[in-house]
């Protein structure tokens, strides 16, 4: 159970985030300044700063998923890293509607999509998150190109999953209906992951 501070703590970095996230998507991220964020949010810049220890984020913070420590911490023994991937993504999919705030949600797509800054930033955690899979996947072997087309695959299968999501979502689909459709989404990429481009050629003749 969380403590008191622990639960100020919380409650300062969430008003700071939606606060920030407010002020981006009324008037463009590049428009607002930290300042005025610390000030609409009644806290000091150097508390912003703890919380947050960039102006990008405010935004992106929380947006990565750390799929190499779900590979390495997250497996059961004689799993594959595809099957311990699979799992994982199945049960936020299972998550349930109720625990997604759609409007913060396509707030932060609106203020991510029309930010280059943003975009890139989120290009390179993506980046990121590519090669330290690799590198868990590799397990020590240099220069292992498996790993990284492995690696490049399902980050790339990841990406899309939540890019089609959220196409959804701004589409004006249900979030349950968007959940629902995510989650057989999950099983058909991870099947493809698994099994490849064949695995799915009977459903379609």
């Amino acid at each position: 159970m969380m403590g008191l501070r622990e639960q100020k703590k919380e409650q300062t970095r969430r008003r700071i985030a939606e606060v920030a996230l407010r002020l981006f998507d009324e008037r463009g991220y590049d428009a607002v300044t930290v300042n005025e964020i610390a000030e609409a949010a009644g806290v000091a810049k150097v508390t912003l700063f703890n919380y947050f220890p960039t102006k990008e984020c405010l935004v992106t913070d929380g947006v990565e998923e750390d799929m190499a420590a779900v590979v390495v911490a997250g497996r059961a023994e004689g799993r594959s890293p595809i099957e311990a991937l699979r799992e994982r993504y199945r049960a936020m999919a299972a998550q349930g509607a109720g625990e997604v705030d759609v409007q913060a949600l396509m707030a932060r797509i609106r203020v991510i999509g029309s930010s280059p800054a943003l975009l890139g930033a989120i290009h390179g955690a993506h980046m990121g998150q590519r090669y330290e899979l690799a590198a868990v996947l590799a397990d020590g072997r240099e220069g292992d190109l498996t790993a990284h087309l492995m690696a490049a695959q399902i980050t790339a299968a990841v990406t899309t999953l939540q890019e089609t999501f959220f196409h959804r979502l701004a589409a004006g689909v249900p979030l349950e209906e968007a959940g629902r459709q995510l989650a057989a989404d999950v099983e058909l990429a991870f099947d493809l992951l698994a099994y490849g481009f064949s695995s799915t050629e009977g459903e379609k003749s």
